[in-house]
């Protein structure tokens, strides 16, 4: 079996996009998964299947949500092992604890790449953020106090290919692949 970490975008926000995460691990051992566990509200499935296509998982899940909780709701989904490959490629400035900084890593759904959200968002602001790409993440780093002052933090909510994307903290990204 494999290890996978769901990522749902956009769920429980202010009131929107509803869904109970003890629902949502009931209806993901309903498709036929395994050891599943939630973490936190905001749409973070840990769970294991004899499916080899991660993809495939991702339009299962996709579906379920329209199903039971009538939402369109983007799932990026990825394995635990390749989670933790793009975690060993951290830039040394992202992560590691600085009080000052907020560490996120933003993930890219299929078919977006990282052009695409760079030709979107555009450059960060030098001095208040930092970015990297690898595989099919972005590496995001940013001042906590200067935070409404950078470029990417509302063009990643708002930007046309926002629903393309799914930002999780570094605290939340290491707590899952240790799940």
């Amino acid at each position: 079996m494999k290890r996978y970490i769901a990522f749902l975008r956009g769920v429980n926000i202010n009131g929107r996009n509803k869904v109970p995460m003890a629902e949502l691990k009931k209806e993901v051992e309903r498709l036929g998964h395994k050891e599943v566990r939630t973490y936190l509200n905001s749409g973070n499935v840990i769970f294991s299947s004899d499916e080899n296509d991660r993809k495939s998982v991702s339009r299962q899940i996709v579906t379920m949500i329209k199903n039971q909780f009538s939402l369109d709701i983007p799932v990026f989904v990825i394995a635990k092992e390749e989670l933790e490959g793009i975690l060993r490629n951290a830039p040394d400035w992202w992560g590691n604890k600085d009080k000052e900084i907020y560490d996120n890593l933003i993930f890219i759904m299929s078919p977006t790449t990282f052009t695409d959200v760079f030709n979107e968002i555009g450059e960060p602001k030098e001095e208040l953020e930092k970015i990297m790409d690898y595989k099919e993440a972005i590496f995001w780093s940013f001042s906590r106090k200067n935070y409404q002052k950078t470029n990417w933090w509302s063009k990643t909510a708002s930007a046309s290919i926002s629903n393309q994307l799914t930002i999780r903290t570094a605290n939340t990204v290491r707590k899952v692949v240790g799940m």
